[in-house]
């Protein structure tokens, strides 16, 4: 489209002040000087109309032969002048002003639509608030404008000049009854084809659609056929874009569409099938319907349950032998111990010489106080007796916490940030440290988003700072002060809100990307899923970032389904499983539906876009309060779901998920370790008792507790690993910043099919957690 451009003329005033319309010759589109006239009200200054410094007039234009001719609407006016509307238009942004029908005031940037000029004598109108001016007429416009005045042709659908890939297929209905593109932005003064499209290629969205000109949608094609669009002729699609009033952006109920060249798709995703999918199968039968898990160092799975949600007489804790699975009598272990509500806490694996688990937070009361302690014994087959232990009176919290998150430190202290003050309470936007060391430290970025943060997501990053993901944002934090030392680029949303929000209630579940010996590349931090504030549009996308690269920028990319609630557990051959939550709602009881019954496999070391793996899908909807860990055979047991729903049950039943390399029939590696307990950078030696060692490798999974999409605890490792005939060698991670203190699994793999694992404590207790709390009722290791 051809436009053209006038000059400013400030010498030249309005025929509307005039008296004797034969004293201006109006300019015709490009402006000219201004012809003065002997009667001094022809000649009034723009002080005298009360018109803004520098607005000049630029002629009567024909209005609405193609449509509207400037694109912003005002408010009529019954004391509409000149000076009102192009003051309106200036106070707006606009450097285009024309009135029309003597009330009415429109503003642009420019005249659109390919107006022609019409007879000054068109414009007679007098303004409804000043008879001496003129105000246009019958579909006649009085222009005025400060600076160029461009005047653009007839618009066109844009099918030139596109970003990227994208390619103009036409016209398209609406299906009946039903939007063909469900992620709609609406773009009031900047909705264009270049605009719209960015945004959608940046979301990972192929197909795009532009309607009633500052709609834009974004989509698949295959959409079209589901919701029953159809082709419609290009003379349907004639609205201007208000960003852009060269090009058409669809009309009323019709969509300007376009799409992404195939040649080049933005992702690719494998849809697995046969054993290559997995399998999910049913484990157990449940006897809790658990708030979090933890697999414990004594190879038992340990469940704490909210109070109220099982049996009136519970006792809210209970642990899984995985060896006696088979057999339900024997599978199962009540234990005793809690005092106080563990609904919404957090969970920890300490790094003191018996794994010690800890229980921190809770719902309301003292219980938000709550410190519980767990002794993991006993092992797979054989019997466990200890219990949990608690004793608020004498061990507690400083500031009672629900739904706060838990780390431990790279010094071995544990760290708890986040939550609330008891159920729906106020915010409790502050940090402390076990044991305790001075007072709490006050957040504000936590308090300032409020309630949007809670279960932060909080990793040791290996440069020794603190990684801190919360509602939509993230930083680096200073492990010694807790000062903020980087923040972070603002985390991408929806498509269609930027604002969409990746922890509770707005859940996802993040995960660090794997580190491989000899620990120098920057590290890569994982978040998939989450949804939105009010409309709840759940977020169907992962985003990374390598936080520790001062460059760095968050990068999305596309999931196969939209999911909220998500767990994710890491597997030990590096890649990470993606399971439970729904396609709809946000977390909490009963507000979220349609759940998602796929598992995903994402694979870090495939290339961007093309990690996501379609695996099988389970039966069992896991919504509210379920959880994912991997176990020592490398499955991923999943349990729980508590939605409070009359359409969803909780549930007891406990499932596995079998990937791919346990179902392959390549027989597991074995091997035989003496040394458990490892320094940093230490050299251990192992014995291969099954498998081919010159095809091996070595990772490490630290110990997690899974809780609300928050893998507490979440590292894996790939340390240096070498092997002279049957006899291995396994280098330790050289230091607490890349491997904090604490218990992993290691699994040794023959390909990529991992042992069992066994469970190694690197770095020891700094901390002297094993000496910790100062109180008879707990039982401590030592150091």
């Amino acid at each position: 489209p051809q436009s053209s451009t006038s000059s400013t003329s400030s010498a030249q005033s309005s025929p509307a002040q005039s008296t004797s319309s034969s004293a201006i010759d109006a300019p015709t589109g490009i402006s000219s000087s201004a012809t003065s006239s002997s009667s001094s009200t022809t000649s009034s200054s723009s002080s005298a109309t009360g018109i803004p410094s520098g607005w000049t007039y630029r002629g009567c234009y024909v209005d609405n032969a193609n449509g509207r001719i400037l694109s912003n609407t005002q408010p009529s006016s019954t004391t509409q002048t000149q000076g009102k509307c192009i003051t309106a238009c200036q106070a707006a942004g606009y450097t285009v002003a024309g009135m029309e029908y003597s009330n009415e005031c429109y503003c642009g940037k420019a005249l659109i639509n390919g107006p022609a000029v019409a007879a000054e004598t068109q414009c007679s109108s007098s303004c409804s608030g000043d008879a001496t001016q003129k105000c246009g007429g019958a579909s006649r416009m009085t222009i005025f404008a400060i600076g160029n005045l461009t005047v653009l042709d007839v618009p066109v659908a844009q099918k030139t000049s596109l970003p990227g890939k994208w390619e103009y297929k036409g016209c398209l209905s609406e299906g009946v009854g039903k939007r063909i593109w469900k992620y709609q932005t609406i773009l009031t003064n900047t909705n264009s084809a270049t605009e719209c499209l960015s945004r959608c290629s940046q979301f990972g969205f192929m197909a795009g659609g532009l309607e009633y000109g500052t709609e834009c949608f974004c989509g698949d094609v295959v959409d079209i056929e589901t919701v029953g669009g159809t082709v419609r002729p290009e003379n349907e699609c004639k609205t201007v874009c208000p960003g852009d009033p060269r090009f058409y952006c669809g009309g009323g109920g019709r969509l300007t569409w376009y799409a992404w060249s195939l040649d080049d798709p933005l992702y690719k995703w494998t849809y697995a099938s046969g054993n290559a999918a997995g399998r999910y199968r049913f484990y157990v039968p449940g006897v809790v319907v658990p708030l979090l898990t933890t697999l414990g160092v004594n190879g038992k799975i340990q469940f704490v349950e909210k109070a109220g949600t099982g049996p009136p007489n519970s006792t809210g804790a209970f642990e899984l032998d995985p060896s006696l699975a088979g057999d339900f009598s024997k599978a199962w272990r009540t234990m005793r111990g809690l005092k106080t509500d563990v609904f919404c806490s957090a969970g920890m694996t300490l790094p003191d010489k018996a794994g010690r688990q800890i229980n921190v937070g809770g719902w309301s009361g003292t219980s938000t106080f709550g410190i519980r302690l767990y002794w993991p014994d006993g092992s797979p087959g054989t019997a466990s007796i200890n219990d949990w232990q608690e004793n608020a009176a004498e061990v507690k919290l400083q500031k009672g916490r629900w739904y706060p998150s838990g780390m431990i430190m790279s010094n071995g202290s544990m760290l708890v940030v986040g939550g609330q003050d008891g159920s729906n309470g106020a915010p409790v936007p502050s940090l402390e440290v076990l044991p305790r060391v001075g007072g709490v430290v006050d957040l504000d970025w936590l308090r300032r988003t409020d309630p949007y943060n809670l279960y932060p997501f909080i990793f040791v990053l290996p440069g020794g700072g603190i990684f801190a993901g919360y509602f939509n944002e993230a930083r680096i934090l200073d492990p010694a002060t807790f000062e903020t030392v980087r923040t972070l680029p603002q985390i991408p949303g929806n498509v269609n809100n930027p604002n969409a929000g990746r922890t509770y209630p707005l859940e996802g579940a993040a995960m660090m990307f794997p580190q491989y010996a000899p620990y120098s590349d920057p590290v890569t931090m994982l978040i998939c899923g989450g949804s939105t504030n009010g409309a709840s549009l759940v977020n169907d996308n992962c985003v990374t970032i390598q936080p520790e690269n001062p460059s760095s920028n968050w990068t999305i990319e596309r999931m196969p389904s939209q999911r909220v609630m998500p767990c994710m557990a890491p597997l030990p051959d590096g890649t990470f499983l993606i399971v439970n939550g729904a396609y709809k709602g946000v977390a909490g009881f009963g507000l979220a539906t349609d759940p998602n019954l796929n598992a995903v496999l994402y694979d870090p070391r495939k290339s961007l876009n093309q990690r996501m793996t379609i695996m099988a899908n389970t039966t069992i909807a896991r919504l509210y309060h379920s959880e994912a860990i991997t176990l020592q055979d490398g499955t991923v047991l999943i349990s729980g779901s508590d939605p409070q729903s009359n359409a969803y049950p909780e549930e007891y039943r406990v499932e596995v998920f079998e990937p791919p390399y346990v179902l392959s029939g390549l027989p597991r590696p074995a091997y035989t370790i003496t040394n458990k307990d490892w320094a940093y950078g230490q050299q251990i030696s192992i014995t291969i008792t099954a498998g081919d060692s010159s095809n091996m490798r070595a990772s490490l999974l630290g110990a997690v507790s899974s809780t609300h999409g928050n893998s507490m605890g979440q590292r894996t490792m790939f340390p240096g690993f070498s092997c002279g005939g049957n006899i291995c060698t396994v280098t330790a991670p050289p230091n607490n910043k890349i491997c904090p203190p604490g218990w992993f699994q290691l699994f040794i793999l023959d390909g990529p099919t991992p042992s069992m694992s066994t469970w190694v404590r690197i770095g020891g207790d700094p901390a002297q957690l094993g000496n910790w709390p100062p109180s008879k009722t707990f039982s401590k290791p030592g150091i």
